[in-house]
């Protein structure tokens, strides 16, 4: 996708690991080790359905494969029962820099829902900060290899999203990027929440919307037209207004036109859209053609922890599937810093002394 002098090199499993990396849609939540909720649940007498971290992690995994929205949404149920006090908030996100630093991303933004964690007294304040302190323990511990922010998710089904929105804006020269909403799409419309995103919008806020996963058009098409959404949270449905004809031309719908002429990030999370079937499998995931029409895509992990998933392997699952260089990871990676909720000056100086000559001391070594 990129013009280079050098031969396209296809990287090698290690080199994707080493390769510096950009998340913009994570779930904290989503992202708990298997062995820190045994003890966390252990604290409390949470009973989990595994004795086990490596019973647990299967058990993540194949509850969340299974199919059954039931059995998906349960899993999330035992993240959330041990995130309940401020320690433990703390621990598991100063954990998720941990483990992201250690899968090579230099920065990331992780989302999570506040008020999904108040069920033991704390206040929404009181959250926020468990997060940041635990995102700045991480950071520190981390030499300057990474720069982490939160989003806060406000879930669509509920009525807290002005109260959560802000919530975003009084955090957000305190560690908060942006503001998102999350949950069921089908019959929770994002325009239920049009007076938290103009409220954002009047406070110059960012924000995401999760739009188009599990439901199409209609969903993506009011996210960005009626409620100003900065990015589209997946927007895989996004491939249904795209039409490919046996000759292999394509035609891009009004929609479609829009998104890609904008440039609105798509924070698409492969692994994660297999398991709740927007995709049949990698090789066939919208991504490849989304890539190939050069709308604005970026790779993410969603749901670490139930995807049994990382940067790392949602980048070499790509590289597997398509053939895709380092070039192309690279043009992944620099689209995901371009649409960060960060100051242009920041973004661009990760770009130039962080992203750029990472990639370029990989492609050296692959041509030495």
């Amino acid at each position: 996708m990129n013009a280079s002098t050098t031969e396209p090199t296809v990287p090698t499993r290690d080199q994707v690991l080493r390769a510096p990396k950009v998340l913009l849609h994570d779930h904290l939540d989503g992202g708990l080790r298997p062995a820190t909720v045994l003890e966390l649940a252990a604290e409390i007498g949470h009973e989990l359905p595994a004795a086990d971290a490596d019973s647990l992690g299967r058990w993540f995994q194949e509850a969340s494969d299974s199919g059954s929205l039931e059995r998906y949404l349960e899993t999330f149920d035992h993240t959330v029962a041990v995130m309940q006090n401020g320690p433990a908030i703390t621990r598991v996100a100063r954990e998720c820099v941990e483990d992201l630093v250690a899968d090579g991303v230099v920065y990331a933004e992780v989302r999570y829902a506040p008020e999904q964690h108040v069920e033991q007294g704390l206040t929404l304040d009181e959250v926020v900060a468990a997060v940041q302190q635990g995102f700045d323990e991480g950071t520190a511990a981390a030499g300057g290899r990474i720069v982490v922010r939160q989003l806060l998710t406000a879930m669509r089904h509920q009525a807290r999203s002005m109260e959560i929105a802000e919530l975003a804006v009084a955090w957000r020269d305190r560690g908060v990027a942006g503001f998102d909403i999350a949950g069921a799409e089908a019959g929770y419309p994002p325009t239920r929440h049009l007076d938290a995103f103009e409220y954002l919008q009047r406070e110059n806020s960012h924000f995401t919307i999760h739009a188009g996963e599990a439901f199409g058009l209609p969903s993506i098409w009011q996210a960005i037209q009626w409620c100003g959404a900065d990015r589209l949270g997946h927007g895989v449905r996004i491939i249904d207004d795209i039409k490919v004809a046996e000759d292999g031309t394509v035609e891009l719908g009004r929609l479609a036109a829009y998104v890609r002429d904008q440039r609105i990030p798509l924070e698409m999370c492969p692994a994660s859209n297999i398991q709740t079937g927007a995709a049949t499998s990698i090789a066939e995931h919208p991504i490849g053609l989304l890539t190939r029409l050069r709308f604005r895509v970026t790779v993410n992990t969603d749901n670490r922890l139930m995807s049994q998933t990382s940067m790392t392997d949602e980048m070499w699952s790509l590289v597997e599937a398509f053939g895709y260089t380092l070039d192309d990871l690279r043009w992944f990676t620099i689209n995901a810093m371009k649409s960060a909720f960060l100051p242009f000056d920041e973004r661009l100086a990760i770009i130039d002394e962080v992203v750029k000559p990472g990639y370029a001391a990989l492609s050296a070594l692959s041509a030495s």
